[in-house]
């Protein structure tokens, strides 16, 4: 039988009576590691085997769980008696080892036995209730690395509450963290400053560089026996976590919930209450449909926040868009035809997709490449639905702005080989059409050779590579800025536009013009 044992957050009195019982009576030991503060107080007469110098030989820590548990499970099956292998804390909290064991034992037939632990959790809260209890009574303190705990919620303790449970290495290795920061979250083995300075970048990328964070250094006294001089718990602004000087293999990180929602999740709860039968009427009567209008504003208020240079216009536009999209997917949800995650996973699916480059073995020299091999992946996706016979016009989006959609008509035009032989080309095209605009037999006439115009000036401007709707857009702002500054100059001159003559007006234009 193997018998994987906890051996608790710290010092060995932490032991569970079971636990000690059975260590008593047993003559040798499997540590994963000997450095663990139980260590030291575990009965004398144990023989102690330890895998610490597996940890310097491997590749990676799962090549350490991996031969591990290869060494236990050949121990079992050659040992006349039990094996006993012991880990920190609780053995299925944060030990991937366990899990390997327990797995190729049942495949094996080898019986198992849990002997469980205390887990680093429950003395990681004690440990912050404690310092949270006294830094919130004592606003005095001038101690240049604490931070003041006035702003901080109400700190919830009980892992009922949300509290979210995540390894530092799984952190790290991301560009965002996998958290809902209306939630507090423990992020354990915070094993050194790299970990940590790893762990901060991937947070930042969710929460202000300023948001208070707690660096717990776990475990019950030293490895020696000896209780700390400092405090368990150290508060530093998050953008300063790996200035910290107390990371080890028992450290961990308390990440406060943020002051303010900002978490999806706390939108979709804002909205779906707002949908309730005691939410709001106007919500609760829209549709799809309805909110077309809505949407199309939202996204070009967007883009006049870009245009602008506006951030803070941007975020709260951006902040307007968003919420289209999440009541778009709770009406939906509502009526049973997909959900928000059903979105998310919809698109995360599609960028790995076609990002072969990024999240497979593709090689890809530039970003030409990457297109190419975008609508390749595009056209191969298409053949599976069935619609290779299609139009490579087929998916423009009929709602886009007219010369938006005529410009990317004729790009997929010109790769599917309907092309100019030279900018000249384009140029004499132009020209051509702004003729037939000119001589125009009548009204009718003329609005459709304006029309034809315009889609020939979409396409001259995408042989340049210029997105015709942003030069509209730029031209427009320059004509109301110019336009204003002509108003304000004649109000200034005591002149009226209206009785101005072209001539004035011209001049004045040029001034401006010229003081740009």
């Amino acid at each position: 039988m193997i018998i994987v044992l906890g051996l608790g957050p710290g010092d060995a009195k932490l032991l569970t009576r079971e636990a000690w019982d059975l260590l008593s009576a047993s003559e040798r030991v499997y540590l994963r590691t000997r450095r663990h503060p139980a260590v030291a107080g575990l009965p004398p007469h144990l023989e102690l085997h330890d895998f610490d110098a597996l940890y310097d030989d491997a590749t990676s820590f799962d090549d350490v769980y991996v031969r591990i548990a290869e060494a236990v499970i050949e121990a079992a099956r050659t040992a006349s008696g039990d094996v006993i292998y012991a880990v920190p804390g609780h053995p299925l909290v944060g030990e991937a080892s366990v899990w390997l064991i327990l797995q190729r034992a049942r495949q094996l037939g080898i019986p198992t036995r849990l002997v469980g632990g205390l887990s680093f959790i429950e003395p990681t809260l004690e440990a912050l209730s404690a310092e949270f209890l006294v830094s919130s009574s004592d606003h005095t303190s001038t101690a240049p690395t604490r931070l003041s705990t006035h702003n901080l919620q109400p700190l919830s303790l009980d892992p009922l509450d949300g509290l979210q449970i995540c390894d530092a290495l799984e952190i790290a290795a991301l560009h965002h963290p996998p958290l809902n920061p209306d939630k507090p979250a423990l992020i354990a083995q915070i094993h050194s400053r790299a970990v940590a300075s790893d762990v901060k970048l991937t947070l930042m990328n969710q929460y202000p560089p300023q948001h208070p964070v707690f660096v717990v250094r776990g475990g019950v006294g030293s490895e020696g026996g000896a209780a700390p001089a400092a405090s368990p718990c150290l508060l530093v602004p998050l953008s300063r976590l790996d200035h910290a000087d107390r990371f080890d293999h028992l450290t961990s990180l308390y990440v406060p919930p943020l002051p303010q929602p900002g978490g999806l999740e706390s939108l979709q709860e804002t909205i779906a209450h707002l949908r309730a039968p005691e939410g709001c009427p106007w919500d609760r009567e829209q549709t799809h449909e309805s909110l077309r209008s809505t949407l199309l504003e939202e996204t070009y208020e967007v883009l006049a926040a870009i245009d602008a240079g506006d951030l803070e216009a941007l975020k709260e536009e951006l902040g307007d868009l968003l919420l289209n999209v999440v009541l778009q997917a709770q009406i939906a949800a509502e009526a049973e035809e997909f959900r928000m995650s059903d979105v998310i996973a919809e698109v995360d699916a599609k960028l790995r997709r076609r990002h072969p480059h990024v999240f497979g073995d593709v090689v890809v020299n530039d970003s030409g490449e990457v297109v190419a091999n975008w609508n390749a992946i595009k056209r191969r996706e298409k053949a599976e639905k069935g619609e290779e016979d299609g139009s490579v016009l087929d998916g423009i989006a009929p709602a886009l702005p007219a010369l938006a959609q005529a410009q990317k008509m004729a790009h997929r035009a010109e790769k599917a080989g309907f092309r100019w032989n030279s900018h000249g080309d384009r140029l004499a095209k132009v020209r051509e059409e702004l003729e037939e605009a000119a001589n125009a037999r009548d009204d009718a006439h003329r609005a459709e050779e304006i029309g034809d115009l315009l889609f020939t000036i979409a396409d001259w401007a995408d042989g340049y590579g210029i997105d015709v709707e942003t030069a509209a857009r730029e031209a427009n702002l320059k004509f109301a800025r110019r336009f204003r500054a002509l108003e304000r100059i004649a109000r200034e001159r005591g002149l009226t536009l209206s009785a101005m003559s072209q001539a004035e007006m011209l001049a004045i234009w040029q001034e401006i013009k010229q003081s740009e």
